[in-house]
């Protein structure tokens, strides 16, 4: 499927782009496409990876022409472009909008044009539930996503998405700031030590939108099942680790819009989707306004299935999750004593 095809990155200076890179740059793949606004970083990659097959396109998904210009000739798009910072999006709600909604109709509307034949969309768990207006905005996006992806039968085009939590050691992730704080010698900071959030490397997120390329269909969207830590865990991971037992903790408070616990899959989501072992298929409702025409289909009940969420999934201990941080390549460089490199 990828041989001598082209793949373009929305927002691909990011941890999730960089990801891509070391698995794919190797690849059957004639061209890989670099698309962001942040031209420092494109600059860093082409330097640190030094492959002809990287092109790099200037460009922000708010600026419909700048996307259509680098979607031409494209055959596939993953779609990660956005801000993704709760707080900041709390005090700047309408750049959230612009960028995660807005800009996510410029690149679905461009790859349509451009006839790109599979769009895979990047949202997060906080859009189940979202009380935040960067859980909003990415709800917002998913929302778009289907919708879009309602009219493209006979189009050659497939669109869809993944869905996924905390992404552990990524750009503005709370470990690269836990373990600088400990090399400091500074106090760790923690929100509420009770707080749970789901646990998953770089490579499970790369894992999750393979899994939902290859089998997506219109409007699916995709989820890894995941296992999940409290904040207090996290630390005491951490500190362990790096051979600071004592370290001190300190607990300055929820910031703006946090949640004591994310959702992966709502409720109703959770009663139609479907099992696929490690992954969650959750399809699109296929029904149109015309809802007297589906009464012989039987009446569409919400039902009272448990969501998935990191309060009720699997629940690491300080053991399980020292393990899963020394998945982290920046981790083991750390405890075999060499300089700490964070992603960018």
């Amino acid at each position: 499927m990828f041989t001598d095809a082209t793949l373009l990155i929305t927002g691909g200076t990011g941890s999730f782009g960089n990801a891509v890179l070391r698995r794919f740059l190797d690849s059957p793949l004639r061209e890989i496409r670099i698309f962001s606004r942040d031209e420092k970083k494109q600059d860093d990659m082409r330097k640190r990876y030094g492959s002809a097959k990287l092109k790099f396109y200037i460009g922000d998904v708010r600026d419909p022409r700048s996307v259509q210009a680098a979607m031409r000739g494209v055959d596939f798009c993953f779609h990660a472009a956005a801000l993704k910072q709760v707080p900041s999006c709390e005090f700047h709600p309408m750049e959230a909008v612009r960028t995660n909604v807005l800009g996510t109709e410029n690149v679905l509307e461009a790859a349509i044009a451009a006839g790109v034949s599979r769009v895979v969309c990047l949202s997060t768990d906080k859009a189940v539930y979202p009380i935040n207006a960067m859980g909003i905005s990415k709800a917002l996006m998913e929302k778009v996503m289907v919708a879009t992806s309602r009219n493209l039968e006979g189009t050659g085009t497939v669109i869809c998405g993944t869905r996924y939590g905390n992404v552990m050691a990524s750009r503005g992730s709370v470990i690269p700031l836990f373990v600088e704080q400990v090399l400091a010698g500074r106090p760790i900071t923690i929100t509420d030590p009770a707080m749970t959030r789901f646990m998953m490397t770089l490579e499970d997120a790369v894992e999750l939108v393979m899994y939902a390329f290859e089998h997506g269909g219109n409007g699916d969207i995709f989820v890894q099942k995941a296992p999940a830590a409290t904040v207090r865990t996290l630390a005491q991971a951490i500190v362990e680790l790096l051979e600071r037992p004592d370290h001190e903790v300190r607990e300055i408070g929820t910031r703006h819009g946090e949640k004591l616990y994310e959702a992966l899959l709502s409720r109703e989501e959770m009663a139609c989707a479907e099992d696929l072992g490690g992954y969650y298929r959750v399809p699109p409702d296929g029904r149109d306004l015309n809802y007297a025409k589906f009464v012989e289909q039987g009446e569409q009940r919400i039902s009272h299935a448990e969501d998935y969420n990191s309060h009720n999934t699997q629940r690491l201990d300080v053991q399980g999750m020292k393990q899963l941080l020394m998945k982290l390549e920046f981790m083991c460089r750390i405890a075999r004593g060499e300089p700490a490199q964070f992603e960018d």
